[in-house]
């Protein structure tokens, strides 16, 4: 990974990550955005939707799940040279409470990044209190080559 002397990504770096959340349509039909992009470090949110709500209205699971999955998946992907892509292979998620809030963020964070598999970990928050996680996730990834 290139990185620039601060421990930011590089611009290219930055730009490919930024342009592949692009391309993702499920991200975009959420409204999931990103927040903060880094070395082994990415930070995405979600705005609340009442389209993304179960039946007593906090944001369903899957939401939650998709947006800490990605997270993951460009956490991990920040860690690749450009020729290399990623895929989840698994993941464990704990929702420790019910989403409610404005938005809600999830930060993930590479543990260690392998040749071939990577480990995070991200952590879901609601602006409601920051400093109390509503969900934790543990992810593999996998590098493959970019198609």
């Amino acid at each position: 990974m290139t990185v620039i002397e601060d421990g930011a990504l590089s611009r290219e770096q930055d730009q490919r990550l930024r342009e592949s959340i692009g391309r993702q349509t499920l991200l975009t039909t959420m409204g999931i955005t990103v927040a903060d992009l880094g070395p082994g470090r990415v930070t995405l949110q979600l705005p609340f939707r009442a389209d993304l709500c179960q039946q007593n209205g906090f944001v369903h699971a899957g939401a939650i799940t998709t947006l800490a999955d990605s997270a993951c998946g460009y956490a991990a992907m920040s860690m690749q040279p450009p020729d290399r892509d990623i895929l989840t292979v698994e993941f464990k998620v704990n929702l420790m409470s019910p989403a409610v809030g404005a938005f809600f963020r999830a930060t993930a964070t590479v543990v260690r990044a392998g040749r071939t598999l990577t480990i995070c970990t991200a952590e879901v928050v609601s602006d409601k209190d920051e400093s109390r996680p509503i969900a934790l996730m543990q992810a593999t990834l996998m590098a493959m080559p970019s198609a």
